[in-house]
């Protein structure tokens, strides 16, 4: 009973896609909403939740579509193939809105007399001098837009005891240089500053925020058309005692595919500069999931992989899975235990995204605004490849301990990762970047197992139903957690997103406590026993 690593590998290029995008959508929307925008952080997860709400309904749908299909292709292959192109061509499409918006920007004052004034990089930033000339800088453009009728006295009034009394009661303290808590809290007003700025030019012709924002619904609803289908490929042509290990190797494709957004971002300049263009990193990203989708159809063949999964069923003694023409499976058809479980478990990966979204959803603005961070630096990079490499020690760790403890030691681990984050500041790259590792292990732990824990509570024909239901919890939570934080980050600045996400995190731990279902059968023995069982 081995794992056939080579055929879980290219299966696997479908995560690689999907993270691809993923990555990079959480990475740059948020922030180009409110940046180039100048959405605040509640409208900016508002536009992106409205997009969440059709994935919702679409990824069930499409997961059950596929269980019914029977295509030449197989029952997965034909929605990955139309939703990867339509997704992959919507992406690139928004090239053209960032450029467009991006010179609106540059010919206002906004970067050259205020941003980067503020942010040069000969200048000391926690100097109280340095901030009393930014703002000083600020009342004449606010003075001159109300002069000029550009904005209403309001807008003034609001500006003067929203921003610039709140900063200048910091900047009053005793002390030449701001601690660190204090810088955080300075720049997060600033940065308010250039958001609303952002707005007056966006508000003036919206039309480019209303194509950018139908784009990028178009993209969302793509992807939801071969999510579910692509997610429910791997347990088609796995046997269930391998499925946690063959998630493991798909988690570590997901991960290869995160960090190349990372340093395709990186190219951009995203994170040396608010206002640069990104439309390359776009049409980047589109390009690559072409290239891997042309892979993936090269090197899988479904309908192959489908039968040597039931053969390798039959020859094992499983229970194998049900034909197309069985009875149809309800939830009130599960006996009592495993419907709670079922439940339990859905409610636990809806409050686990209700945390993990929260964070990925804002670090792209988090980390160079609160830490001065990139994506990009040495410290961050080391993190990524640690979790990297233990993505696979922990899918076989998961054999040994069982998928429940390997997931409930992963969220304590993202509890404390995050409660900890919390009280970082600025310039204390190596602590934030070993704070990352740990919640980046601890994520990997929870991600490996609980899909499949779901998915084993199927009866293997309605795979896609199932996963249809992993897929509307976690994505149920990226409606509501984007706006939830963006609320309360507006409300008390963006130091409380790592406090926000612990807390949901631990929620998810107590449900989870009284999941009792979804288990497979442990290895017996050692991590050596559970590694000679891949091929």
């Amino acid at each position: 009973m081995k794992l056939n690593v080579k055929n879980t590998f290219y299966v696997g290029l479908i995560f690689f896609i999907i993270s691809l995008f993923w990555q990079t959508y959480d990475m740059m929307i948020a922030r180009t909403m409110i940046d180039k925008f100048g959405l605040n952080q509640t409208w900016s997860g508002i536009v992106m939740a409205v997009d969440n709400i059709m994935a919702v309904i679409l990824l069930p749908l499409f997961g059950a579509l596929s269980d019914k299909s029977n295509a030449k292709k197989g029952r997965r292959t034909p929605y990955i193939i139309v939703g990867t192109v339509l997704s992959a061509f919507a992406f690139m499409a928004l090239s053209y809105a960032d450029y467009i918006q991006t010179i609106d920007i540059q010919q206002t004052d906004l970067v050259e007399s205020h941003y980067d004034v503020a942010f040069s990089g000969e200048v000391d930033s926690s100097e109280r001098d340095h901030w009393f000339i930014v703002i000083e800088n600020m009342e004449a453009e606010r003075l001159s837009a109300y002069q000029e009728g550009l904005i209403s006295g309001k807008k003034l009034l609001e500006w003067e005891t929203g921003i610039k009394e709140p900063m200048e009661v910091l900047l009053n303290q005793n002390g030449s240089t701001l601690n660190n808590r204090d810088l955080s809290t300075v720049k997060d007003l600033y940065y308010k500053y250039l958001s609303e700025r952002a707005w007056e030019v966006t508000a003036t012709d919206p039309t480019n925020l209303i194509i950018f924002s139908g784009i990028l619904f178009i993209s969302l609803v793509s992807m939801a058309i071969f999510r579910s289908p692509a997610v429910a490929l791997m347990p088609d042509v796995t046997i269930k005692p391998l499925r946690s290990k063959a998630n493991a190797i798909i988690t570590l494709m997901g991960a290869m595919g995160g960090i190349l957004a990372v340093y395709i971002i990186m190219l951009s300049g995203l994170n040396k500069h608010a206002y640069d263009h990104h439309g390359i990193v776009f049409i980047l990203v589109g390009v690559v999931m072409i290239v891997t989708l042309l892979i993936f159809l090269w090197k899988v063949d479904e309908p192959k992989l489908v039968k040597e999964k039931q053969a390798l069923d039959q020859q094992l003694g499983f229970a194998p899975d049900q034909l197309l023409n069985q009875p149809k499976q309800t939830l009130k058809s599960l006996t009592l235990k495993r419907r709670l479980s079922l439940y339990l478990l859905l409610a636990s990966v809806f409050f686990l995204f209700m945390g993990y979204n929260a964070v990925m959803s804002k670090l792209a603005d988090y980390l160079p605004k609160v830490l001065n961070m990139n994506y990009f630096d040495y410290p961050f990079i080391i993190a990524q490849a640690i979790v990297i490499i233990a993505i696979i020690p922990i899918g076989l760790l998961s054999m040994v301990l069982g998928r429940k403890r390997t997931i409930q030691l992963g969220m304590l681990i993202m509890v404390f990762s995050m409660v900890y984050a919390s009280q970082i500041g600025e310039g204390e790259p190596v602590l934030i970047a070993t704070m990352i590792t740990f919640a980046g292990i601890g994520w990997t732990m929870i991600g490996i197992n609980t899909y499949v824990m779901v998915v084993e509570l199927s009866k293997g024909y309605d795979l896609g139903r199932y996963t249809g239901y992993y897929y509307a919890a976690s994505m149920s939570a990226q409606i509501v957690t984007p706006i939830l934080s963006g609320v309360l980050m507006d409300l008390y600045g963006r130091l409380i997103l790592f406090p926000y996400a612990a807390v949901f995190v631990a929620v998810s731990f107590i449900t989870m406590l009284f999941v009792k279902q979804g288990e497979a059968k442990k290895v017996k023995g050692s991590l050596l026993a559970a590694l000679e069982e891949v091929e």
